[in-house]
């Protein structure tokens, strides 16, 4: 692996064009847009607050920066010319960058995930709420025109996520109830699924990128995959605290921090590079039966540390990654071809991001300290950033070509740029 240099950030305010060929990032008021090959500054902006969120258009040529406290929307061009918006009201506000027309869409629901786009942008979802009901519009983005309006069977509507080939419409209930429901993109009610009835119910979802599977983690720290054929449950991963399945490899992290001597000291070492001090690790096989570390909850407080709180699936739907909250310290690779356990990667610290490669069965990770972890099915890698200061990688994401990684720290990101030739396919 190759590093670049550091470059500032706030908010870990840091995106990548849908392109791949430009790097915005946000500190405090300016907006830094910066050619990703050369990260040469290409654009600098200054807002007229803090911008708390941003994000680009799908077609690269728009970046939108939100400035929460002054409830004002900015969307900036290559050609520098600044849109502002500004609404207090509870509804959604559309504003047509081609024609600057406005439309309003009322009744928005304030949930987890209460808006979607299909992945062609052809059309969104918005989750409503009115007299008390849950209700979903589906409108079609050319021109803003509603193409169905129905109610949603659930009692409080947590999320609704499209499918990725945009045909299927997932809709979840709150935690308190256990209930998922697809819908088809007229508003027909395809099917309904729920798992048990009180007890926390449903934490997180995740659509395989052929769109034939559905995961869905739960408080109860199992993962129930349903297929795209009658959705129904073709089998459910549970997080057992000890691992006996022999077909499964326990990585376990092990920290060695190196003896330096008095010798191999110099002023430079000791108040910039502190790449001599930084604890080395590795991955180390475990014998099986093998124990994973457990948090015990505080059942006094509300949203438990317990339960699958994210999931992700490679970019072949070969393989789920999971992370049980109540073991913080270990990422779960299942297979989704055999439907069994692959591999544990135990951390010495809670796992904090992890994502796919968006090409290769390749998964990156980071736990806030100043290494960045691979799994592959070749086996594992801990690598250290050596960067100057203390980077401790708060989270991370793949560019879309997935040949590099963008780090970020606290107020910081760096670029990772993987060797072509490393953890081989």
């Amino acid at each position: 692996m190759n590093f670049s240099e550091v470059f500032k950030q706030s908010n870990q305010l840091c995106k990548v064009s849908p392109d791949g060929k430009y790097l915005a990032t946000c500190v405090q008021y300016r907006l830094v847009v910066r050619d990703f090959n050369s990260l040469q500054i290409a654009h600098l902006y200054t807002c007229l607050d803090p911008v708390m969120h941003m994000e680009w258009s799908s077609d690269s040529l728009f970046i939108l920066c939100a400035m929460y406290k002054r409830g004002l929307v900015q969307v900036r061009q290559a050609a520098h010319c600044v849109l502002p918006r500004r609404t207090h009201d509870l509804r959604v506000t559309v504003w047509s960058l081609c024609t600057k027309s406005v439309s309003y869409i009322k009744y928005p629901k304030a949930c987890q995930k209460g808006m979607d786009f299909t992945a062609d942008g052809r059309y969104m979802a918005l989750a409503e709420r009115r007299e008390c009901k849950d209700y979903i519009s589906v409108f079609v983005c050319d021109n803003w025109h509603l193409l169905r309006h129905f109610e949603s069977e659930t009692q409080n509507l947590a999320g609704l996520e499209w499918s990725p080939n945009g045909c299927v419409l997932a809709v979840w209930d709150s935690c308190l109830e256990y209930k998922i429901i697809l819908y088809s993109l007229d508003g027909r009610l395809l099917s309904s699924y729920s798992a048990y009835e009180w007890s926390l119910g449903i934490k997180s979802v995740a659509w395989s990128p052929s769109s034939q599977f559905l995961a869905v983690g739960s408080y109860d720290e199992k993962v129930r995959i349903l297929n795209h054929i009658t959705w129904k449950k073709i089998t459910e991963f549970e997080h057992p605290t000890t691992i006996i399945n022999a077909k499964a490899v326990v990585f376990k992290e092990v920290e060695k921090r190196p003896v330096v001597g008095s010798e191999d000291l110099s002023i430079h070492q000791l108040t910039v590079d502190n790449s001599l001090f930084s604890t080395q690790s590795k991955y180390e096989i475990t014998q099986l039966p093998a124990q994973v570390p457990v948090i015990k909850p505080d059942p006094d407080r509300a949203n438990p540390k317990i339960g699958i709180s994210a999931l992700a699936i490679s970019a072949d739907n070969r393989y789920l990654a999971t992370k049980n909250d109540n073991m913080p310290q270990s990422l779960w690779v299942w297979d989704m071809l055999r439907l069994s356990l692959l591999a544990v990667l135990v951390q010495t610290a809670p796992v904090r991001c992890f994502v796919w490669d968006p090409h290769r069965p390749r998964l990156a990770l980071c736990t806030g300290n100043t290494k960045v972890y691979l799994w592959s099915p070749a086996g594992c890698v801990s690598v250290n950033a050596p960067v100057e200061g203390s980077f401790q990688v708060q989270s991370l994401f793949w560019h879309c070509s997935g040949s590099s990684l963008v780090l970020l720290s606290k107020e910081h990101i760096c670029l990772c740029y993987m060797e072509k030739d490393m953890m081989p396919r």
